[in-house]
């Protein structure tokens, strides 16, 4: 479910000037894991076939522009803590940051575990500015398949293993 970007998370310095800024949440059932790490490696290190495919597609179209292809981005942080191929920027006992900087925009993604009265939710946002044309008509390209590529991540991070 689409929800309001927590203002209590780590990137919340970044909402202001963001080109995207959007949340979704899921429901965390009493048997799902609270280690955060744990939902974030099942939200984001084994992508499903059609990420799969649609990261071959963005990466061959987008390395024709100058965008940092996924192996790219991967060689850049050998070494660092990360999760896929995206470093971890900052970790806490309900929250990690993992982003990537680069010519055409930066990011920042919190996967979050928000805590209420009414139960515990994974919720995963994600932060963009762009600094010039070409990270914005890259976002507006990306936009529609990154709301299914997150939405499908916290399905995979909740479900039960």
């Amino acid at each position: 479910m689409s929800v309001r970007p927590p203002p209590a998370n780590a990137i919340s310095s970044w909402y202001p000037h963001a080109d995207l800024a959007d949340s979704f949440s899921i429901p965390l059932s009493q048997d799902t894991s609270r280690d955060i790490r744990v939902l974030a490696v099942r939200m984001l290190a084994k992508q499903p076939a059609f990420v799969r495919m649609l990261m071959s597609v963005r990466d061959t179209v987008m390395a024709k522009a100058g965008v940092a292809t996924s192996t790219d981005i991967g060689r850049r942080v050998d070494g660092k803590d990360r999760i896929g191929v995206f470093p971890i920027f900052s970790s806490s006992p309900s929250e990690i940051v993992l982003g990537f900087d680069d010519r055409h925009l930066d990011f920042r993604s919190s996967i979050a575990i928000v805590r209420s009265a009414s139960g515990d939710v994974l919720v995963a946002t994600t932060v963009v500015r762009c600094h010039n044309l070409l990270g914005r008509l890259y976002l507006l390209a990306i936009r529609p398949f990154h709301v299914a590529i997150v939405r499908a991540g916290l399905r995979r991070a909740v479900k039960a293993t």
